[in-house]
């Protein structure tokens, strides 16, 4: 069987972001074509929530916006079989964000399944992913142990990785998530998986052309 072509991308995103929901489905449905390589760099968009969860109309942009947006969102999962329920409410990603930096260590299996249980948790099942009492249960049932959970929101190692996540995003100009990094390509929002396809043939062409 030939290898696959390896694609590198750096992904800015947020667990509580629609928009990354929907890209994070996309994206991975290169890997039929690419040993694709992910750089996460987490950036927590909505500091100001709390854990507790507080109604859409909180934020700062009116409801009907906010409606009128998961509308289009549904419409385009239920389109390509993505599942989107919700969430009616906004909450603090803070400590999921963390979670997800202390268990990088621990290897690509462990890491993509809570990734993709966070996502699922908040945007299919609807559960407040503010709550550390829930991301116990989610991260145990990935297989995940406790002292690495426990070491997610101890550590201040892993909140220097959010800062520096952030600091890397204003040092290249990037102002909204998600974005995604093709080389020197950067595609922000919700971005069709034709256009994920063609930043990645470029991508990797003009990387061929680098190597001697």
């Amino acid at each position: 069987m030939a290898t696959l072509p390896e694609l590198k991308v750096t992904v800015y995103s947020d667990y509580i972001c629609p928009f990354c929901y929907v890209g994070n489905h996309r994206l991975q449905r290169l890997r039929d074509s690419y040993d694709l390589k992910i750089n996460w760099r987490f950036i927590e968009i909505h500091p100001e929530t709390s854990a507790e969860g507080e109604p859409i109309e909180d934020l700062d942009y009116p409801s009907e916006t906010w409606e009128l947006m998961m509308d289009n969102l549904r419409r385009i999962a239920d389109e390509e079989n993505i599942p989107l329920s919700g969430p009616n409410f906004i909450t603090n990603s803070l400590d999921a964000l963390l979670l997800s930096e202390a268990v990088k260590p621990e290897g690509k299996d462990k890491f993509y399944r809570l990734h993709d249980a966070l996502f699922e948790s908040y945007f299919v099942k609807e559960k407040n992913i503010g709550d550390r009492n829930l991301l116990r249960l989610i991260a145990r049932d990935c297989g995940i142990d406790d002292a690495v959970i426990e070491d997610a929101w101890s550590n201040e190692h892993h909140r220097e990785s959010l800062l520096q996540n952030y600091n890397t995003a204003r040092q290249h100009d990037i102002q909204s998530v998600p974005s995604f990094i093709f080389g020197e390509q950067v595609l922000t929002g919700v971005v069709d998986e034709d256009v994920f396809r063609k930043a990645a043939e470029l991508t990797v062409s003009t990387s061929d052309k680098q190597t001697v």
